[in-house]
């Protein structure tokens, strides 16, 4: 895992998340993140992120969270970068999730454990913007806790 730009945010979801599937059958999900602030002023302002879930992260998120849920990401920023129909460069930076969770400061949550799949987790694949690949599952895993 590379801490060279990881990032972690709260704020509140802007739009629900949406589940999707590449052409490999890998799920991906996308939502936006509002992250309000307020000056030595007392004037607020907001910044706005769009957020991307791999895998069993991607699925997890669009079942259990949805517009306006306070939630803290850990992740990595990774920039895109496109030219438009006008032959105009663009770019933006976002989110790569590599953890999702409800904020409990404001509200409650209900956890449900999943099953585990043996797929490597919520890291992006390798080729699907990411620089690197998922790690291979443990061979020796049970379902008992660790502890």
């Amino acid at each position: 895992m590379a801490f060279d730009n990881t990032v972690t945010l709260v704020g509140n979801i802007t739009r629900d998340p949406e589940l999707r599937f590449t052409p490999a059958g890998i799920a991906v999900t996308n939502f936006g993140l509002a992250w309000n602030r307020k000056n030595r002023d007392g004037e607020e302002s907001v910044s706005f992120f769009d957020v991307t879930c791999w895998r069993d992260l991607a699925e997890n998120v669009a079942e259990s969270l949805s517009k306006g849920n306070r939630v803290v990401v850990y992740g990595r920023l990774d920039q895109q970068s496109w030219e438009n129909d006008n032959g105009e460069r663009r770019s933006k930076v976002e989110v790569i999730a590599d953890e999702v969770a409800p904020s409990l400061r404001w509200a409650t949550a209900e956890v449900t454990r999943t099953e585990f799949k043996g797929d490597g987790g919520g890291s992006a694949p390798s080729g699907e913007g990411s620089s690197r690949g998922a790690a291979p599952a443990p061979t020796n895993m049970t379902d008992e806790e660790p502890f």
